[in-house]
């Protein structure tokens, strides 16, 4: 078994950095050392870990692979080093990933305020739609909404998110208004990310499959468009709140509002015990909700 495993820490930043003279700058050493130490590295796994060319570097498969243990490597040092000499601040990287609104509006502010609260954690956010393979692209937390499915990951729930019905008083003067759930299948529905739309009928839980002329996987063009009057769509309330409060839009079926919906706090297997990971979901836990309920209509303009 080879043991020469240095070049560890060169890799991860050729890595982050996007490049061997960027790497060389963050560590403060010369390029050539990291390209030494990564070309030993590479020698010692028996594949290599980039391609190479001369306007930029990328990972290989493998490299992909090696990257994301490569992080843990270093991560769990650190917090080896710094439970030996008796620092018990979390510290070190904290990868995470959330769509892209819920992001931007609350997800970013507290983890901001968690950073500033231990300044020895240094986060790095990916704000997307798309749904991230944490294990593979070396994630240490996402932010979820829904129906779980990799059951690789574990979960924590931080928050719920109520769903809601509406369209614009253009729309509804232009094709009326419908009086039954049924009557939906006669409008122009605007589809999102979900293709079913959910309700809640005394106790009893349904669910309709819209149609329309329009899909889209952003919530925030379905918006656009029932603003625009164009149809009738189903969103969560902190995207709608304030034009349902201006008269922009208005509420349909408010009787029949589906059981919110979970938010979750998504990690994989190997993150669990880390304490800076369990601080950062805590504060989640504790300041998401609260959000939601207590921000001011006129901050919830898009």
């Amino acid at each position: 078994m080879r043991t020469d495993w240095d070049g560890i820490e060169e890799f991860v930043a050729v890595a982050t950095n996007l490049g061997f003279k960027p790497a060389a700058q963050a560590l403060n050493v010369s390029t050539s050392h990291v390209s030494r130490a990564v070309t030993r590295l590479e020698n010692a796994i028996g594949a290599p870990l980039f391609y190479r060319t001369t306007r930029k570097v990328s990972l290989t498969d493998t490299g992909r692979t090696v990257l994301a243990h490569c992080r843990q490597l270093i991560q769990s040092r650190d917090e080896l080093f710094a439970a030996v000499g008796g620092d018990n601040d979390p510290q070190g990287e904290i990868k995470i990933t959330c769509s892209t609104l819920l992001g931007e509006r609350y997800i970013s502010p507290i983890v901001r305020r968690f950073c500033q609260d231990y300044p020895k954690v240094e986060v790095t956010m990916d704000l997307s739609n798309r749904l991230v393979d944490l294990i593979a692209e070396g994630f240490d937390l996402a932010i979820r909404t829904g129906r779980l499915e990799d059951s690789r990951l574990i979960s924590s729930r931080v928050a719920t998110r109520q769903f809601l019905v509406c369209t614009s008083p253009a729309y509804l003067e232009a094709h009326g208004m419908p009086q039954r759930l049924d009557d939906l299948k006669a409008h122009n529905c605007l589809i999102g990310s979900s293709s079913s739309w959910r309700f809640k009928i005394g106790s009893k839980h349904e669910t309709l499959r819209p149609r329309g002329n329009w899909r889209c996987n952003s919530a925030a063009s379905v918006l656009d468009g029932l603003l625009a009057g164009t149809g009738i769509g189903q969103l969560p309330l902190f995207y709608v709140l304030p034009y349902l409060q201006s008269g922009a839009l208005v509420e349909l079926f408010e009787d029949y509002r589906p059981e919110p919906e979970p938010i979750w706090a998504v990690y994989p297997q190997a993150r669990h015990l880390q304490p800076k990971v369990h601080l950062l979901v805590d504060r989640i836990r504790a300041q998401l909700q609260p959000g939601f309920e207590a921000t001011p209509l006129h901050q919830l303009q898009l």
